[in-house]
């Protein structure tokens, strides 16, 4: 089976490369795609903003009805799927699903499609595996992670950075924007290697992998 998958920012592209042969196995491929932020679901379903900004939900009904076109040319034997992965951040799950569900309805052939949202923000998949955390940063701060509640809203990314960064999230934030997505790309390339995927305590992120093992 051919995965194409979707998601919102580099660094989560970087977790993804990791964990989905972990996931798949060398019997299946996928190819990945990385946005430049989510955005918004376009009104209308038709988007105004230019593609070259890539911002994946912006673009999101044009790329599903492209893919829904590719693969209705592929032959029987060779299924695909797309796996859009995003954050929730701060909407409603239900709602947001539902807002998603809508556009690949509208599509015309409709690609197999699962979206798979990480419950706050992407850090939360790496935050289910404690002990890889830990494997990537020995120095990581206990304190921090021992109260960590599994994909609870709690500002994700700034808690791991508190745990882990030297200096904690304020020394992190002081360095600006760019230093913040680098690290989080080097957070995601250190802990992934060292993640169970059987073990992860993430309910979004075993929501992914269940959903990609429904799939194959």
């Amino acid at each position: 089976m051919h995965f194409e998958i979707l998601v919102e920012d580099q660094s989560g592209e970087k977790a993804l490369e990791i964990l989905m042969p972990k996931i798949i196995g060398d019997q299946h491929t996928c190819d990945f795609h990385f946005y430049r932020g989510i955005g918004r679901i376009p009104p209308n379903l038709k988007s105004k903003t230019d593609v070259s900004k890539r911002i994946l939900l912006d673009q999101i009904p044009r790329l599903l009805r492209g893919f829904g076109k590719t693969f209705a040319s592929y032959p029987s034997n060779y299924p695909a799927a797309v796996i859009v992965v995003c954050d929730l951040d701060d909407r409603c799950l239900k709602t947001f699903r539902q807002e998603l569900l809508t556009v690949l309805d509208a599509c015309n052939p409709r690609p197999e499609t699962r979206f798979c949202i990480a419950i706050e923000e992407g850090e939360a998949w790496l935050l289910g595996d404690i002990p890889a955390i830990k494997q990537a940063y020995p120095k990581a701060k206990d304190n921090v992670l021992k109260n960590y509640k599994n994909d609870s809203i709690c500002g994700t990314w700034e808690l791991l950075a508190e745990a882990v960064f030297i200096g904690g999230l304020k020394a992190l934030e002081q360095r600006g924007k760019q230093a913040i997505g680098r690290e989080k790309s080097t957070w995601a390339q250190k802990i992934a290697p060292e993640m169970d995927i059987n073990k992860n305590l993430s309910p979004s992120f075993c929501y992914f992998r269940d959903k990609i093992r429904e799939l194959i």
